[in-house]
């Protein structure tokens, strides 16, 4: 019994080799059987595949980058006006209170609380001679203003 299994399996193994060598089916040797079986050709068409993939990916990862930034843009814009509409609000709640109508009465139409007492500030002379030196001043040489701010 145990030599009929060997002389079957070895009778099986025979006839596979000569099915490997051309006996029974034979394997093709064309070009393009080679070419698609080949590893390095199935690594060529798989980066063609992740290029073809990585382009458009990356140009929606770019344009999705500047929409973000636009839209920080416009948040920071709108916080900026918010900002502004907010001064605007307390400048007219403030032109509308009393104490800005009495501080424009006073400046513009020269009233004055009853029982308030003004007084009135003239410019004196000597401000204007301090002026007038300052002037003559200027028309000294620039050597002798360099050497009186060294050496005096």
């Amino acid at each position: 019994m145990l030599k009929n299994k060997i002389n079957r399996r070895t009778a099986h193994l025979v006839a596979l080799r000569q099915n490997a060598t051309g006996a029974g089916i034979s394997q093709p040797h064309n070009f393009f059987y080679r070419l698609v079986s080949s590893q390095y050709f199935l690594a060529i068409i798989g980066l063609i595949f992740l290029v073809v993939i990585i382009f458009p990916l990356a140009r929606a990862y770019s344009q999705r980058r500047l929409v973000e930034k636009e839209i920080a843009d416009v948040k920071a814009q709108i916080s900026d006006f918010e900002n502004e509409n907010q001064q605007l609000k307390d400048l007219i709640a403030y032109l509308q209170s009393d104490q800005s109508l009495e501080e424009q009465a006073r400046l513009n139409l020269n009233l004055k609380k009853p029982g308030e007492q003004v007084i009135i500030v003239k410019e004196s002379p000597d401000n204007v001679r301090a002026v007038a030196t300052d002037s003559t001043a200027e028309a000294e040489n620039n050597l002798s203003k360099w050497w009186r701010y060294f050496f005096n």
